[in-house]
């Protein structure tokens, strides 16, 4: 303890303690260093964040370096300032190389911004997803069929980017698939990776269409090799897959004043205020959620093909 005490004591009192200050204030370039470190050190994440915090840092070192050289005249201030310059160059070059390795067309880009960064995906991990389509976007002229009931195989999973596409079966109209929506998220679903299948849906552009396309056995090679993008494209099919079962629900109507609800498949909701609510004597078949409603025979019963 002694000895911890003699050396915490001769660190603290070895130098004399400051009997008069400084009158004069350091030079502008001291001050320039100290307000650049301020407003560095309030960057934000992600690539553009570094680019900002490493450049303001860098010119903070930089002047450092130069009111050591000409005014304190200190050779090791000046030397350490400017190694933390170097290193604040070098990591800015580097950031810098990062950003334009991953950068996309406008499409993609707008892509990204509208869907995958809000969820917080970098732009590295969204490269691969880019790179898994060979960073190419598909035309579709209007009333072109991007897949027909019975004769497409399910080869591909696709996102419309730009445009609309008319769902059909056996001529019938189901909904509208817009942009940021799966083209095929219900026939990826209902396949395994070792299963083939065809479509059962028609899927027709209503307008020039853009979109997407992620060849199957390829996204499965990248879904093994990271599991986070697996995970996340699990998660978007899902919400794709439910966005179309409530539109879908919309148009379900069982007789007069009653509509189906595939939230609650053993009940109606009625629409008329001092009707009871009446159980279906069958039940919603399961499959995709594109089926067609067909019929109905009588208000407690509901058919679909």
């Amino acid at each position: 303890m002694g000895e911890n005490a003699s050396f915490w004591e001769s660190l603290i009192y070895a130098h004399p303690t400051c009997t008069t200050w400084k009158q004069d204030a350091e030079g502008s370039i001291y001050h320039l260093a100290s307000i650049l470190f301020v407003v560095g050190f309030m960057g934000g994440s992600g690539f553009f964040g570094l680019l900002y915090v490493f450049s303001l840092l860098g010119l903070g070192f930089l002047c450092s370096s130069v009111w050591a050289w000409l005014d304190v005249c200190a050779a090791d201030i000046f030397s350490w300032n400017f190694i933390l310059f170097a290193i604040c160059f070098v990591q800015f070059i580097y950031v810098t190389y990062q950003v334009r390795s991953v950068s996309f067309d406008r499409e993609f880009q707008e892509l990204y911004s509208a869907l995958f960064q809000p969820l917080g995906i970098s732009l590295t991990v969204y490269r691969k997803i880019v790179l898994c389509c060979d960073a190419e976007v598909v035309t579709l002229e209007k009333e072109h069929c991007y897949a027909m009931q019975g004769k497409t195989p399910i080869d591909k999973l696709s996102m419309l980017v730009s445009g609309r596409i008319r769902v059909t079966v056996d001529g019938e109209f189901l909904h509208y698939i817009f942009p940021l929506q799966f083209l095929d998220s219900p026939e990826w679903d209902s396949l395994r990776p070792t299963e083939e299948g065809i479509f059962q849906v028609t899927l027709t552009a209503e307008t020039d269409c853009r979109y997407v396309a992620w060849r199957r056995k390829k996204l499965y090679l990248l879904f093994a090799k990271h599991r986070f993008i697996s995970r996340l494209f699990s998660i978007l099919i899902g919400s794709d897959i439910a966005e179309k079962l409530y539109a879908l629900n919309d148009r379900v109507h069982v007789g007069k004043g009653f509509r189906y609800d595939i939230r609650l498949p053993n009940f109606y909701h009625v629409s008329l205020p001092e009707s009871p609510l009446v159980q279906p004597s069958h039940h919603l078949q399961r499959g995709s959620p594109r089926r067609k409603p067909v019929g109905v025979t009588n208000c407690g019963s509901f058919s679909t093909q």
